[in-house]
């Protein structure tokens, strides 16, 4: 691998607890825990979201991962496919000083509410600026990417720029 290569940055994702936690010896790449949607308890421990989402679970992962990865709509969860009240999720988890890295975010309208019809940028403005989430999981890095370069220098010069969108 490449010099550049091998700057690049580098986030380890995992859907279970135990995992990230035996590794987190043997790495200081930053580590994420993945969020399934309500009904699927984690792959490892059998933990509920509800249990893996409690401030408890949340104060004690935090000692092995930098933030966690919960599916968009555990964070506002939709009703007819319109966005409906947010969560408290984001700000807890930033009240432990963990980031929030919701997934996924897709351009076909199929997966866009329809507050966002036809629009992922839009999508990703919202949830960066109105929710605060410090990130982005996608399957369209090329309009993610753009939505970072267009915004990045405005985000930086308020202060509001809040990191990496991956």
């Amino acid at each position: 691998m490449s010099k550049d290569w091998l700057k690049k940055p580098l986030f380890i994702q995992s859907f279970a607890p135990t995992s990230l936690i035996y590794i987190s010896n043997m790495t200081n790449a930053p580590k994420l825990l993945l969020i399934y949607p309500t009904t699927v308890p984690t792959e490892d421990t059998n933990h509920s979201y509800y249990e893996i989402t409690s401030n408890g679970y949340l104060a004690f992962i935090r000692k092995y991962v930098i933030g966690i990865g919960p599916w968009k709509d555990r964070i506002i969860p939709p009703n007819n496919n319109h966005l409906g009240p947010a969560t408290d999720l984001v700000a807890r988890a930033h009240a432990l000083n963990l980031q929030v890295h919701p997934y996924t975010f897709r351009n076909e309208n199929s997966f866009l509410h329809f507050n966002f019809h036809q629009d992922p940028y839009a999508e990703y403005e919202y949830w960066v600026r109105e929710i605060g989430v410090d990130a982005l999981f996608t399957d369209f890095t090329g309009s993610l990417h753009k939505y970072q370069e267009w915004t990045a220098p405005h985000q930086r010069k308020e202060k509001k720029y809040r990191g990496t969108l991956a």
